[in-house]
């Protein structure tokens, strides 16, 4: 009897065998029908053992309960008395609540657990047949199909057979059942059967042989006419065969289904016929087939109908499949699809998702069946459609390390058992990992974690995941280092042919070079080669995912040439997680970055402070050049360190660009263009003008002491004026004088003078850092006029003679160097012209109009395609920037906010006023910001200006990539450009010439 208020020592113990539910589990035991099995110990220890006692329990309820009088005691003594059927049925029980299920429909199949003979450990496809050959219709092949299921779950529950043996095990139960069903709608259409050869062929898991609990079974029809049979009528008898077997799998009866059979894999997938001939086959895998297609066909395996037609298939297709690697665009297409199956993940999944997310079993297979297309192609012993079989005849063939093969063996075990023993749950076709904790609980202890089940499996799926997430290092990667390394006897590497091959596979155009490279990076015994072997299977990866991995490879082994003895250099790219990845990301994606580090390599300190790629104000810019300056022995020796500072600030905003453009693992790609062009063109104007005002303190210094006989102020004019520089451009400048007091006005003009010459030899001088060309054409009668002017003579010519075009292009002065108070007060002069009162009249519009029609015909280079130049074309710079000037100059008088330099600023401006319908303005920035992004990436990957997209395949390649286009789509970049262009063209027709 139990004490009011404690607990029942039955209670506790169930308790203690792992029940969540004790009250529940009592009341269960109590049921009449257990009272044979009730006071057993045996019994409570065996529910203990198994994934969830409370389903194990409820499920054994059901089953008794199901059982006729007769029978029930042969159950429950059979339960008793033999260990091996009790663990298998309770731990199905325990494991599957939809096997339960099953079981409680038909009471007797628990019977198909008691056989334990060596045959029934490990059934083939033979035994399956057995098992299924008395099915005639799909209610009673899905009667069979569930029981044959119930042993291999029950063997896999129990540990009897591995993951891998019960996912082959399942492939040839899916076989047998194939067979089953040809054969009942061969007895169904007797005629349909002897017209034709019908033979099925299997595709991915269940081809490869290590097929899921619950899956599409994958299937390619092939078909040929019987004996004098038409081949038209024919193929439409298979096609109804296929199209019967396929519904007597795939359809919802009272028993349910099986599972459905996917035919889209075959040729022109859903579009294309059920069933080709063989030859139909092989005309388009010779002609259309895509390399997806050739991946997939590595795991087709004959499994139905006809075996001589199967073989045939099999026999004609594997040619092609280990030739897909020499196709152009294989790279690419295999990578495309990997990042395309990534992105279709609902985000919210992402991190549940077993099969298809970051460090899944996706990953595995695609980077396994990757590497046996590429050596595949020399080595037959690589030609295995299972996965765990591929991955251990790489690593027996010295393609991958042994150590790091076990590694991912061990991590793909582990993750296909979680994703069986979801599936085994309730039947369902899932690979996302639960979130409720009773599941987690039951998914844990099914794994074999009992202690802290839930939080063990965190750990345990965490720790594979990361394994999986770094295969592509360890995989492709490391066994390179490991060819042109020493290594320990026994060990098997990879041969040179095979390397380059791997090199070739991962995108790099010089195979041998590289393993150059690689060789004068990691071999040798000193603690900078083992440090180089660390780090290079990772570089080698980041360089492999950008347009130029050849680039970065070469760009790596300079700096590493240059930098190899200082102490910190290794150090800060194995221990600053980022500054790896960093550099690896500025090496490999154009010329005008390397370029920039290599002039002065210890610049790569940059990429590992976690605010070194921020750019620097120009008041901290200005103190840095005009202190050095000071310190400087001489114009020349102070100029130099100015263009030093210059040039050391285009690289940390170049690599800030590019970092932000195309994303790390740690940081996101940009999603705002915009900001990307902002922050570009803020920080490149600074650095300019500090390098202006640099020089002209250097010059001033050098022939007048601290002051110069006249007061002298540098304007910014253009894209400088506007805080719109690129990488390639020019300054544009304006500069005014005004004598000091008791100074004659030709002295002050000639210092004046000389100051600019002086000015701008020195920001030409050669040196390893990129001059500043300082333009100053935009300067009243351009060429023709003197180089510089006092204020007083910009204010009588301005008065006098000044043109529309001078007035329009006064809209982008600003102050940059020199003489605050003075360059205030050009300013001031020049406001009237560039917004005067009340407008613009009609015949200053027409006047800009013809001047702009007049520049597209006359100014377009020769041969330059009008829809794809970005400075001239349709669409680009100067139709966006000329129909917000036009604005500014119409309506600025009476608007602040058109009063500024800054094209996306006036035009966000003229929105806000109402002169732009939001649509418009939209259209008109999102081209400005792309025109000037093609701009920047064509400087950056080219190492000089250029107005319209690159020619050659590799830097284009490069231009998407900065774009935010993949490897492959730079059509689609192309098309996007000229979408975006003509639909700003059209705007720029309506608001700037009125159309």
């Amino acid at each position: 009897m139990t004490v009011p208020g404690r607990r029942s020592s039955t209670f506790s113990r169930l308790l203690r065998h792992g029940f969540t539910d004790p009250s529940g589990a009592e009341r269960l035991l109590d049921v009449p029908e257990l009272s044979a099995l009730r006071g057993d110990p045996v019994l409570l220890d065996a529910l203990g053992a198994t994934a969830d006692p409370d389903l194990a329990l409820r499920g054994l309820v059901r089953l008794v309960e199901a059982q006729a009088e007769t029978e029930r005691q042969t159950l429950t003594t059979t339960l008793l008395s033999a260990k091996p059927f009790r663990d298998r049925l309770l731990g199905v029980l325990g494991a599957s609540e939809a096997l339960a299920d099953h079981l409680a429909r038909h009471p007797r199949d628990w019977e198909s657990l008691v056989t334990y003979e060596a045959v029934d450990l490990h059934p083939g496809v033979a035994e399956f047949e057995q098992g299924l050959a008395e099915a005639t219709d799909p209610v009673s092949l899905r009667v069979a199909y569930r029981r044959c299921l119930l042993a291999i779950a029950a063997r896999d529950v129990c540990g009897t057979t591995d993951v891998a043996q019960a996912a082959a095990e399942l492939a040839d139960l899916a076989t047998a059942t194939l067979r089953a069903a040809l054969a009942i709608a061969r007895t169904a259409a007797p005629a349909d059967a002897a017209m034709c050869r019908l033979a099925v062929i299997a595709m991915g898991k269940c081809g490869g042989h290590e097929l899921n609990y619950v899956s599409d079974v994958d299937v390619i029809f092939v078909g040929e006419p019987a004996e004098g049979a038409d081949e038209g009528k024919a193929i439409q008898a298979a096609t109804r065969l296929a199209s019967h077997l396929m519904r007597i799998c795939s359809e919802t009866t009272v028993e349910g289904t099986i599972w459905p059979v996917d035919a889209n894999l075959r040729p022109e997938g859903r579009n294309g016929p059920l069933v080709r001939t063989l030859s139909s086959h092989l005309a388009y895998y010779q002609r259309w087939a895509k390399t997806w297609e050739f991946q997939a066909l590595l795991k087709a395996r004959a499994v139905a109908g006809d075996p001589e037609l199967g073989a045939q298939y099999i026999d004609a297709v594997s040619p092609l499949v280990w030739q897909a690697a020499e196709r152009e665009n294989f790279v690419p297409d295999v990578q495309k699809m990997r990042r395309r199956v990534v992105d279709n993940i609902p985000a919210a999944q992402v991190e549940r998702e077993l099969k298809l997310g970051p460090g899944g079993l996706r990953d595995v297979e695609f980077a396994v069946q990757l590497l046996q297309l590429v050596h595949g192609r020399s080595d037959a012993g690589l030609h295995s459609g299972t996965t765990l079989d591929a991955l251990a005849a790489l690593a027996a063939g010295g393609y991958v390390g042994r150590a790091d093969a076990s590694q991912l063996d061990e991590a793909y075990r582990f993750l296909r058992a979680m994703e069986h023993r979801i599936q085994l749950y309730r039947l369902r076709r899932t690979h996302l990992v639960p979130e409720d904790e009773a599941d987690l609980r039951r998914l844990g202890r099914s794994l074999g974690l009992r202690t802290d089940p839930v939080a063990e499996l965190n750990k345990e799926w965490k720790r594979h995941a990361a394994v999986v997430r770094r295969l592509h290092e360890k995989l492709f990667y490391r066994p390179l280092l490991d060819a042109v390394a020493q290594l320990a006897p026994g060990e098997i590497r990879l041969s040179p042919k095979a390397a380059g091959q791997r090199l070739e596979a991962l995108g790099y155009a010089d195979p041998a070079a590289a393993l150059r490279h690689l060789e004068a990076l990691a071999s040798g015994v000193s603690r900078k080669a083992a440090i180089q072997r660390t780090l290079l299977p990772v570089l080698l990866g980041w360089f492999a995912d950008s347009a130029d991995p050849d680039a970065g490879l070469l760009g790596f082994r300079k700096v590493s040439d240059a930098l190899g003895k200082t102490p910190w250099y290794l150090r800060l790219l194995r221990d600053e997680g980022a500054a790896a990845e960093n550099l690896a990301r500025v090496l490999s994606a154009g010329r005008l970055a390397p370029d920039l580090l290599l002039r002065a390599p210890e610049a790569v300190a940059i990429l590992g402070d976690p605010e070194g790629l921020k750019p620097r104000g120009r008041d901290h810019l200005e103190q840095e050049v005009l202190a050095a300056v000071r310190r400087a022995d001489g114009a020349e020796q102070a100029v130099a360190v100015a263009r030093g500072v210059r040039r050391r600030e285009l690289f940390r905003t170049a690599a800030a660009d590019l970092i932000g453009s195309y994303g790390t693992e740690d940081s996101p790609r940009e999603p705002d263009p915009g900001a990307l062009v902002d922050r570009v063109g803020e920080a490149v104007t600074d650095l300019n003008a500090v390098t202006i005002a640099g020089a002209l303190r250097a010059a001033v210094r050098a022939e007048w002491g601290e002051e110069l006989p006249t007061r002298f102020a540098v304007i910014g004019m253009g894209r400088f004026g506007g805080h719109e520089l690129g990488y390639g451009s020019d300054a544009d400048v304006l500069f005014v004088h005004e004598p000091r007091e008791g100074v004659d006005e030709q002295e002050a003009a000639r210092a004046a003078n000389r100051v600019v010459a002086e000015m701008r030899r020195l920001l030409q001088l050669p040196t390893a850092d990129p001059p500043l060309l300082i333009d100053a054409d935009l300067r009243p009668e351009g060429k023709s006029g003197p180089l510089v002017r006092s204020l007083k003579s910009y204010e009588a010519y301005y008065r006098r003679w000044s043109l529309v075009w001078e007035s329009q292009a006064l809209l982008r002065a600003a102050p940059m160097a020199g003489d605050p108070d003075l360059a205030d007060r050009f300013i001031e002069l020049v406001d009237p012209l560039r917004y005067p009162a009340e407008g613009l009249g009609e015949d200053a519009v027409r006047e800009i109009r013809r001047l702009k029609a007049r520049m597209e015909s006359e100014r377009l280079p020769r041969g330059a395609d009008p829809t794809l130049h970005a400075k001239l074309g349709r669409g680009g710079l100067s139709d966006v920037e000329w129909t917000v000037q036009l604005l500014q100059m119409r309506h600025g008088w009476a608007e602040p906010g058109l009063r500024t330099t800054r094209t996306r600023e006036a035009l966000a401006a003229a929105h806000a006023a109402g002169l732009i319908p939001t649509e418009e303005a939209q259209t008109l920035d999102e081209a400005w910001v792309l025109a000037t992004r093609v701009r920047n990436a064509v400087m950056l990957v080219r190492g000089r200006p250029g107005d319209t997209f690159p020619s050659e395949p590799r830097e284009l390649a490069a231009v998407g990539r900065y774009l935010g286009y993949e490897s492959g789509h730079v059509g689609e970049m192309v098309d996007d450009y000229r979408r975006i262009t003509r639909r700003a063209r059209a705007v720029v027709e309506e608001l700037f010439y009125g159309a």
